[in-house]
């Protein structure tokens, strides 16, 4: 019986993906499904923590990821682990004392160069706030359920990121190369200092949302020389592995903003 009710709790999720994406969007029946989700997972959760260590090791593994998330946004290099760059630490502590960690872990990839968490509203999630990992910058939420969300990832093609150069501190702007599974950055200086092995980290958005300031997005990898350009240019390799995620922090900003 309880087979039978996990294999229909999982027919019916691909149904409504499927619907969602070939005919009509669904909304409404996207966050009953997350609903359900959550019910779920709230029982599976519950029978695990019955076993004692498992229950006690997942409890870890979400603390840790709330932690890793304390420390990227004070500009602390945690174990593994992050570091704002020259300049981008008192931003980015600044926006630390506005927002709060909410550990999810990755449970599905989409299409679009998007994933699924296993976090929703229920626990703070919201749409357009910074997502991250213990390496660097994700992406965003661009959809959010009563227990899941949607995380559209930097490397998308639509994807735009503020980012200021972690020792110039020049400005510019990141775009997703999702074929490569790359950035390109592109300097609003054509004429600034650039080489490779140089650290990007985000500018940050007004209020924090969808980006706050200092996580670490990658490293330039190569200058692109164009003549005549009106900017400088540069492909990123991503900070964080966006192919081999799992535990990642949400930075939810306090009620109100």
């Amino acid at each position: 019986m309880r087979r039978a009710f996990v294999l229909l709790v999982l027919a019916t999720g691909v149904l409504l993906v499927v619907t969602d994406r070939l005919v009509t969007p669904l909304d409404p029946l996207r966050a009953a499904g997350s609903t359900v989700y959550g019910t779920v997972q709230n029982a599976v959760g519950a029978v695990t923590k019955s076993f004692g260590g498992a229950g006690r090791l997942a409890e870890l593994e979400e603390e840790n990821a709330r932690l890793r998330a304390d420390l990227t946004a004070s500009g602390t290099r945690a174990a593994g682990g992050l570091s704002a760059g020259p300049g981008a630490s008192a931003g980015l502590s600044a926006a630390a004392g506005r927002h709060r960690g909410v550990a999810a872990h990755v449970v599905g990839f989409g299409r679009d160069r998007s994933v699924t968490i296993d976090a929703g509203s229920v626990s703070g999630v919201l749409r357009d706030v910074t997502v991250l990992n213990a390496d660097g910058l994700v992406g965003k939420v661009s959809w959010a359920g009563p227990a899941t969300a949607s995380v559209t990832l930097i490397t998308d093609a639509a994807s735009s990121v503020g980012a200021r150069m972690a020792g110039s501190g020049e400005l510019g702007v990141v775009t997703g190369l999702p074929r490569e599974g790359m950035l390109r950055l592109s300097l609003f200086d054509p004429h600034a200092p650039l080489t490779a092995g140089d650290r990007v980290v985000t500018l940050g958005s007004a209020g924090g949302r969808p980006y706050v300031a200092g996580v670490p997005i990658g490293t330039v990898t190569a200058i692109e020389e164009v003549p005549g350009a009106t900017a400088r240019s540069a492909l990123v390799r991503p900070a964080a592995r966006l192919s081999a995620l799992d535990l990642v922090a949400v930075l939810v900003p306090p009620p109100g903003r």
